[in-house]
């Protein structure tokens, strides 16, 4: 049949030089992936060189997938924003709630669930159930959080007593660093340089090696690691991991990532679809059951992988740009990522964390009663890591997620205040589930308080209940 006839590249118009540029390009404006997820995810007390290794060949694996399967130019790799929930929310900073591998069982958990929805064509009825306004502010308040998770893990901003936070200490070289991939970032995002946030990345790395801030690997090549796979079914204190995300503690955390897994993936692919000519004039995506089936079944391989949720990037639409309108992309795309699973050291020098005492991090308040760093510190807390490399970055994907905000029904109090408690609970929490909870409570309730019934979709009653009584008896 030949790559012409599988593909249908001369009935979409395109050809296979188009093709292989089109994956190039959309590899370039995702690879930083590759670099941020291992360090978030180590954050979690993630093996950083099984978490390499999984990234890559996770994104590799599904987009080949999506590419042979559903024939469209869409590629996959961890997600930005559930990497962090999971990571901080789910499993807790340097693994102070479940272990890793637990957590890793809730992304596989949801992604079975998301895959059992799409299989049964339930999923409307789930989009259905949630208002649009909250759909669209659990999306904002994800931004939120990530850019509060950068300038954290980038020294901009530091813990302190009474206030909470305070402003980092900018003679720092490791807050220098983050500043560099910030601001380079946005001015290759400014001058619409392909590859943007990866360039922004390297110019960070560049920075901290001058500073000092890091030091060159001991070797640039190392095979890969593969302890992170299976994780769901590796032992944890006598039982298997997946067990212990079936815990009661941790249901709500599998329905909101399952939500945020979910919703995404609808948004992204009707953004890229419209820009790539398959998506109708009434809003119909063609092919739509192939690429969710796809993209759920990326969500299961993620947690199996020890990869985070694996989903479908807005990203794809640089390569649809040049061309791009065949899974042939994907695959082109899928292949560069194969090849980074050989590059552990390097990517580590890049992403990994830095070590700093955790006093320098903290904001201390002489003559507030807090004068020496046993008044703020715990006991027994030990050093701070900061990820300054790769912090920029974090900011700046944030601030992506933002434009969703101006199509929230701000004029109408009963849609706003839910979608604003959304927004704020979730960085403010640092709980993503939190966040959620807050708007779905306090919609039903004010719909309830006006007797608008029919408003709330039975589903909401439920969740919003399960909600409630978790934040009453959760604690």
């Amino acid at each position: 049949m030949g790559l012409d006839g599988f593909f249908r590249l001369s009935e979409r118009g395109t050809n296979l030089k188009t093709e292989l540029l089109s994956g190039t390009a959309t590899f370039l404006t995702m690879a930083y992936i590759i670099f941020v997820n291992p360090g978030i995810l180590s954050a979690a007390g993630v093996p950083f060189a099984g978490a390499v290794t999984a990234t890559a060949v996770g994104a590799a694996l599904m987009c080949a997938v999506m590419g042979l399967v559903a024939n469209r130019p869409l590629a996959l790799a961890s997600g930005m924003g559930i990497n962090a929930v999971l990571t901080f929310s789910v499993i807790g900073f340097q693994q102070a709630h479940v272990p890793w591998q637990v957590g890793m069982s809730v992304i596989f958990a949801e992604g079975l669930i998301i895959l059992l929805l799409v299989a049964t064509g339930f999923r409307e009825a789930v989009m259905d159930a949630i208002p649009l306004n909250l759909k669209r502010a659990i999306g904002v308040g994800i931004g939120l959080f990530i850019t509060l998770i950068g300038l954290n893990e980038g020294g901009v901003i530091r813990p302190a007593p009474i206030t909470l936070v305070s402003l980092g200490d900018f003679s720092r070289g490791y807050v220098l660093v983050t500043l560099a991939g910030f601001f380079s970032t946005a001015v290759f995002m400014a001058l619409k340089v392909k590859g943007d946030i990866l360039w922004g990345i390297l110019v960070a790395a560049a920075t901290a090696f001058f500073l000092g801030v890091t030091s060159a690997p001991s070797a640039f090549f190392a095979a890969p690691d593969f302890s992170t796979f299976f994780a769901p079914f590796q032992r944890v204190d006598g039982s298997i991991a997946l067990w212990h995300a079936l815990a009661p503690g941790l249901l709500f955390s599998i329905f909101a990532i399952m939500l945020t897994d979910f919703f995404d993936t609808m948004g992204t692919v009707v953004a890229v679809g419209e820009q790539a000519g398959f998506v109708d004039k009434d809003g119909t995506v063609r092919d739509i059951k192939k690429i969710l089936l796809v993209d759920s079944a990326a969500a299961v391989t993620g947690g199996l992988f020890g990869a985070s949720s694996i989903t479908t990037y807005v990203e794809s639409a640089a390569g649809v740009a040049e061309g791009g309108r065949t899974g042939l992309s994907a695959v082109v795309t899928g292949a560069l990522f194969a090849l980074c699973a050989f590059f552990a050291p390097v990517i580590q020098m890049i992403g990994g964390g830095h070590r700093i005492p955790l006093a320098q991090h903290y904001c201390l308040f002489v003559g507030s009663g807090f004068t020496t760093p046993a008044d703020v510190i715990p006991p027994g807390t030990g050093d701070y890591f900061v990820y300054p490399i790769t912090a920029g970055a974090l900011i700046i994907v944030g601030s992506l997620m933002m434009k969703t905000v101006r199509e929230i029904a701000w004029d109408d109090f009963e849609e706003a205040l839910p979608a604003f408690l959304t927004m704020i609970g979730i960085p403010l929490t640092y709980n993503i589930s939190y966040g959620i909870g807050f708007g779905f409570i306090t919609y039903t309730g004010m719909n309830i308080a006006r007797r608008k019934f029919s408003q709330i979709h039975p589903l909401m009653y439920l969740v919003s209940a399960a909600f409630l009584l978790s934040f009453i008896y959760g604690g």
